[in-house]
């Protein structure tokens, strides 16, 4: 079935017993991990169960028993697939016909097609839930750091809301893990709410890490393949930078696709850039111009995935992996010296 955004609050913080499938999809993937999320809290704090969408492909019925038995220690738990796709759907139609679950499955699809084997079986299905979330344009963004915002003690005002959002790329996960840091910070909780202030936006935001890891995005996509290593070296040990580094690359790429699309419909690139007047820095024009010539919508696209698929493994995995930026850098950089 789906869900009416009307009736998602609801669903997902007193789930109905009778749903076995949650399939959490659509373009705004960080939106869909905080709302699977906040289903796990609604089941019970549930602990999550990874399993991988290939061992479901290669034996089906294997997610209908694993999710029909009993926790070893007792307690709750959801069986918990990312990335999920229409190689489990054999899976989930043997889960869905089983006679009993003790556990929900929750699948996180990314944007799947209309077409999707697996996005038919949730709609259809009585005992299954398709949550769709889409990126949120920019009043949606505000009010919902606002709505974040009260659950961690914070009173945001529209501006400070606006901020907020754009420094997270109106990523509902870094949102919320901004909004918990600020609450920290000023002792604020839900019962002692606290005013965040522009003073602390400026001192803690993410947007301030952020200016220096612009950089090596920028060098990535303008395909600067030396410079880039050069400033990889320079990082700290840790992957403490990963993170900031995804943050701006993300950042950047959503700025470059509405740009090439009117490349490619026709406009100059010079004629594009024109356009910008002020809302564009002069000195990032000249790499803009650069990379609006190197890469066409498609391999955008492309790399847009690829930094995704980087944002999910380290916001996944127990620490931020420098290796794997790194890596996910260098490929880019190749990929814009291919014409």
């Amino acid at each position: 079935m789906k869900v009416a955004k009307a009736g998602l609050a609801k669903a997902l913080a007193s789930p109905d017993q009778a749903i076995r499938f949650y399939l959490f999809h659509g373009a705004d993937e960080a939106g869909s991990r905080a709302l699977a999320l906040r289903l796990l809290a609604g089941l019970g704090n549930a602990e999550r169960f990874i399993v991988v969408g290939d061992a479901v492909k290669s034996d089906p019925a294997s997610l209908a028993d694993e999710a029909g038995a009993l926790a070893l220690f007792g307690g709750k738990r959801a069986i918990w697939i990312e990335p999920a796709g229409d190689e489990i759907a054999a899976g989930v139609a043997a889960l869905l016909e089983a006679p009993a679950s003790e556990s929900a499955v929750v699948a996180l699809g990314g944007a799947l097609r209309k077409t999707s084997a697996l996005l038919k079986l949730a709609e259809a299905n009585g005992r299954a839930l398709a949550i769709c979330s889409y990126v949120p344009d920019a009043r949606e963004a505000e009010a919902l750091v606002q709505d974040l915002a009260r659950g961690s003690g914070l009173r945001v005002s529209p501006e400070i809301a606006r901020r907020v959002a754009a420094a997270a790329n109106n990523n509902q996960a870094i949102v919320a893990s901004e909004l918990d840091k600020f609450a920290l910070y000023l002792g604020a909780d839900p019962v002692r709410p606290r005013e965040l202030d522009a003073d602390t936006l400026d001192l803690l935001s993410a947007d301030a890490a952020e200016a220096n890891s612009l950089a090596l995005g920028d060098l990535a996509l303008t395909g600067r393949t030396d410079a880039l290593l050069a400033e990889l070296d320079r990082l700290p040990a840790g992957g403490s930078a990963a993170i900031g580094a995804v943050r701006a690359l993300q950042r950047r790429l959503l700025m470059l696709a509405p740009l090439r699309a009117r490349v490619e419909r026709g406009e100059s690139v010079d004629a594009v850039l024109t356009s910008m007047g002020k809302a564009m820095f002069w000195r990032d024009k000249v790499a803009v111009k650069r990379m609006l010539s190197a890469w066409s919508a498609e391999r955008l696209a492309g790399a847009a995935e690829r930094v995704s698929a980087l944002e999910r493994e380290l916001f996944l995995g127990p620490a931020p992996d420098d290796a794997s930026l790194s890596e996910t850098l260098i490929r880019i950089a190749r990929a814009a010296n291919r014409r």
